[in-house]
């Protein structure tokens, strides 16, 4: 479209349009460009992650006082963490607690004395497809991605690549 039709047609447009207008250039819609013609799908959202400083004193807030069913504490010696998981209708919540001193999670609890979010998992039908399409885009935190809590394929994503927020792909 030439400058002067958009000017145009801007003008034309109203105050909620225009914000879609500014919205649909902004770096995230420029990421989702080549998405719909890949090979690879974005699933549904798997879990929330929360940093927690004290493990038992979590898991009893969620099973005993707010009455959910939380699994037993299991430790990934290859992440630096023990994982805590809590069923929740439609997704889980997965409490994080360092294990062994160079943890990111016993990073993350320097700076966050109380724990807190610390990232969101999706499920993705095809990793290794996802990372192809989004490399040139998105910084991933290795290089090949690893076996997860749940026995399958994640890959983190860089949070400054991802509006600030650490994210996770898990195939489904």
């Amino acid at each position: 479209m030439a400058s002067g039709m958009l000017k145009v047609a801007v003008a034309g447009l109203s105050r909620c349009s225009r914000l879609t207008l500014v919205r649909s250039h902004s770096t995230t819609a420029h990421l989702h460009q080549g998405v719909p013609g890949s090979l690879w799908k974005l699933g549904r959202l798997n879990h929330v992650a929360i940093a927690v400083p004290d493990m038992e004193k979590a898991t009893a807030l969620y099973r005993d006082v707010l009455g959910a069913t939380v699994s037993d504490k299991v430790p990934l010696p290859e992440h630096g963490v023990y994982t805590v998981f809590v069923e929740l209708g439609n997704t889980k919540l997965e409490l994080l607690h360092p294990l062994g001193d160079k943890s990111p999670i016993a990073g993350f609890l320097q700076k966050n004395k109380s724990g807190g979010m610390h990232h969101v998992c999706i499920e993705v039908d095809d990793i290794n497809a996802a990372i192809a399409d989004l490399k040139n885009n998105i910084r991933t935190l290795s290089a090949e991605p690893r076996i997860g809590a749940h026995g399958k394929p994640v890959m983190f994503l860089h949070p400054k690549d991802c509006d600030g927020v650490l994210v996770e792909l898990e195939e489904a």
